[in-house]
């Protein structure tokens, strides 16, 4: 009885946060771990579907550089990377379309389908969903000074088509969005998938932008996990350098999203079983908040 009386005390707390986003937006990376394990990969989905059931509009943003590497591999490509970013010829682009589009996608539209949704995918191609353009990535020379460099077929965002998105969201389905962009031309652009996520949450004026990774969340400088910050808090941090490396890009791409319009960002770690149900209808959470 009182494992019973547990059950409903949680349901009860999650009460004000159902009431509170029912109607609202919710954009999703989703990526790391939890794209590669079997059972993360079942609770991410039911995760999904409880908030779709709840009247809660999902977009989904996915990755894939695993699947990438693994498949430039046995075609005998090797990558570069400046500054994280992956140097993309058209051989490597038509490779990264293929498993991002073809594969990885398909595959998260189809787990979330066997678990009773309904779920959709799509290109930044369909529809002109995600205009893009080339990204020069700044590097800086051994003399201090800045170059913009061309790594190939490596975008940004510059517009994205949010009737397409509301269209789906209007005959319930769940879209599944794989970062790749299309450009003026009709070339197509490996976009990193963070970036993607942060685009679409500001174009749509979404209540929240998740992240998904493999780590906890954003932490000190002491290494203690730190479950709300500010804007502020966090160009501290990389001062302090507190927050390094990969964490750098996803922060910003949150600080970013908030200054657009977001109400909201979260980094959660999707290691972690039904980490986004977790971190958005629990008092505490589970991961960090990243506030204006």
């Amino acid at each position: 009885m009182n494992q019973l009386i547990e059950k409903a005390k949680t349901l009860m707390e999650a009460l004000p946060y159902i009431r509170r986003f029912s109607g609202k937006t919710f954009v999703i990376k989703y990526g790391g771990h939890a794209m590669a394990d079997e059972k993360l990969k079942a609770s991410f989905a039911l995760d999904v579907i409880m908030l779709k059931s709840l009247g809660i509009n999902t977009v989904i943003v996915h990755g894939g550089g695993p699947q990438i590497n693994e498949t430039l591999k046995r075609y005998g490509i090797v990558s570069q990377f400046v500054k994280g970013m992956r140097v993309t010829d058209e051989e490597t682009m038509s490779v990264v379309e293929m498993v991002l589009v073809g594969q990885v996608n398909k595959e998260v539209v189809g787990y979330l389908n066997q678990h009773g949704g309904r779920a959709v995918g799509l290109s930044g191609k369909d529809g002109t969903l995600l205009l893009s353009k080339k990204l020069l990535q700044e590097v800086r020379r051994e003399d201090g000074t800045a170059e913009m460099l061309d790594i190939g077929f490596v975008g940004d965002v510059v517009k994205v088509n949010t009737d397409l998105i509301a269209t789906l969201e209007h005959g319930k389905y769940i879209p599944v969005i794989a970062p790749v962009g299309v450009g003026q031309g009709g070339e197509s652009y490996n976009i990193n998938a963070d970036l993607v996520a942060g685009r679409v949450a500001s174009a749509l004026n979404a209540e929240k932008l998740i992240l998904l990774t493999d780590i906890e969340g954003v932490k000190d400088s002491s290494g203690t996990l730190l479950s709300s910050i500010a804007v502020a808090d966090m160009h501290r941090l990389i001062a302090e350098e507190a927050i390094t490396g990969g964490m750098i890009p996803k922060v910003v791409c949150c600080a970013d999203a908030l200054r657009d319009g977001v109400k909201k960002a979260h980094i959660i770690d999707g290691r972690m079983e039904h980490a986004v149900l977790l971190e958005i209808f629990t008092d505490v959470g589970i991961g960090t908040e990243i506030q204006k």
